[in-house]
């Protein structure tokens, strides 16, 4: 049974924390608070003056969705070094954000959960577009792959799982990277071919 965690988040165990809770991933379906997240990800901490600087918005702005992603639990206020006023952020490590079925959501949350799908999916449409225009100069740093195979929704399930726990084994912020180690966008999906 997974421990309750503040913003509906619980913890699997092995330290993964899942975010299934409605309202808690309504605070990701805003375009602004998809890219702080993803600057907090690839360049580590910030405050809303450094962000406003990096992503073109008023501190003010920043501070409202910075409010909306801690209530949601995906960024933690950094304590040690935060001075008055002036607090850093990081995005919170090792999450698991799950939509709930969709049979379990009101009305509303279907809204939410659609409108964070959209967001998403254009974003991926743009980095499937990157990787094809990139991918012959990126070096190597560009890597993907294809498949098909006959699976059982038992083994799509273990399938996804194990991808998570690849995932977690080489998940690691900014601060905690090797020399030469860059941000990488890693994705994964699978649906039926017919």
């Amino acid at each position: 049974m997974a421990e309750e965690a503040p913003g509906g988040a619980g913890t699997d165990g092995g330290g993964r924390r899942t975010i299934s809770d409605p309202a808690a991933l309504k605070a990701l379906a805003h375009p602004l608070r998809l890219r702080i997240l993803r600057h907090l990800g690839a360049e580590g901490p910030a405050t809303s003056t450094t962000l406003a600087g990096s992503l073109g918005e008023s501190t003010g702005t920043l501070s409202y969705h910075l409010r909306q992603l801690e209530r949601g639990g995906f960024i933690e206020d950094i304590p040690e070094r935060s001075t008055g006023r002036e607090r850093w952020w990081r995005g919170v490590r090792g999450l698991d954000v799950r939509q709930p079925p969709y049979d379990e959501m009101t009305a509303s949350e279907r809204a939410v959960a659609g409108a964070l799908d959209r967001l998403r999916m254009a974003e991926d449409v743009e980095l499937a577009k990157r990787f094809v225009a990139e991918a012959p100069e990126s070096e190597g740093w560009m890597r993907g792959s294809r498949s098909l195979s006959h699976l059982t929704r038992e083994e799509l399930d273990a399938f996804h799982d194990a991808y998570l726990e690849l995932l977690a084994r080489f998940a690691r912020g900014p601060e905690d990277a090797p020399p030469g180690a860059r941000p990488v966008l890693l994705r994964w999906f699978g649906l039926p071919a017919d």
